[in-house]
């Protein structure tokens, strides 16, 4: 009982992270199955015919690449614009910024069913034709709060004194953000550009509404699904995953290795 005590909350960490992870590893062990039929739910025989052939099936690396384009300008797009409306909260005092703080959280809370309808509703009024911009543009509109919560977080949780100590140093306001500021937000900017393809890549309901014509990736995983989902969309998820987890990695190598220079320097 005293090891089990010792030992609870890492245990209970570990089942959390294998229940979530379960999934993901039968996906991909199914993305190296070849089914007896057209449902691929169970397993049949080993093969990688579907690594070997990732666009096999028609319209699959289509949608992948569609949704891949969407995440990326809807990133860049909702990065700059969450970035500069954090900055503009933290440091700013004008009037409004309580209930700019308010509104922020209202994409995040409403139901996507909600939001997906009004921007269509508000596309097919202004006559704007539905297809890549306006997924887009939806897209960015909800990234944005993700990437304010996150960024803004990383923002209070600075030390003022590192930009005192700069500016005291004679830095001017550029060469303080520039040299001090940007470099210790960089790494909330970053994982909220991470989120935020996250969420534009996997989103179904909101592009669902306004895509008129345009297939996505989850999109065709949707119609798919009716007739079996091919064996390639496994292969091309587990793809996914492995590069999110390579830049997630890199990025906590990079990460650490500055650290060890800095704490070197300092010694």
């Amino acid at each position: 009982m005293r090891w089990l005590r010792k030992n609870l909350i890492p245990i209970i960490g570990i089942l959390v992270l294998v229940y979530l992870f379960v999934p993901i590893a039968v996906v991909a062990i199914l993305s190296f199955n070849k089914p007896d039929g057209k449902f691929n739910v169970a397993w049949n025989q080993f093969s990688l015919e579907a690594w070997q052939n990732l666009c096999g099936v028609p319209g699959v690396c289509q949608s992948f690449v569609m949704s891949i384009q969407i995440g990326v300008i809807a990133t860049i797009g909702g990065t700059i614009l969450g970035t500069m409306i954090a900055f503009a909260l933290v440091r700013y005092r004008f009037r409004g910024r309580s209930t700019t703080n308010l509104l922020i959280f209202l994409p995040m809370a409403t139901p996507e069913v909600v939001l997906g309808s009004s921007l269509l509703a508000l596309f097919l009024n202004l006559a704007f034709p539905l297809g890549f911009w306006t997924v887009t543009i939806a897209h960015i509109m909800f990234i944005i709060s993700f990437v304010v919560v996150t960024v803004k977080a990383r923002l209070q949780g600075m030390d003022p004194r590192l930009e005192e100590a700069a500016r005291d140093l004679y830095a001017d306001p550029k060469s303080t953000f520039r040299y001090v500021t940007f470099p210790l937000v960089l790494p909330g900017i970053l994982g909220a550009a991470l989120l935020g393809f996250s969420l534009s890549f996997d989103d179904y309901i909101i592009s669902a509404f306004n895509a008129g014509t345009l297939v996505t990736f989850p999109i065709y995983i949707w119609g798919a699904a009716q007739r079996g989902i091919p064996v390639q969309v496994n292969a091309l998820a587990t793809l996914v995953f492995v590069l999110s987890l390579l830049v997630v990695l890199g990025a906590q190598f990079v990460n650490s290795r500055r650290r060890r220079k800095l704490e070197s320097s300092a010694a």
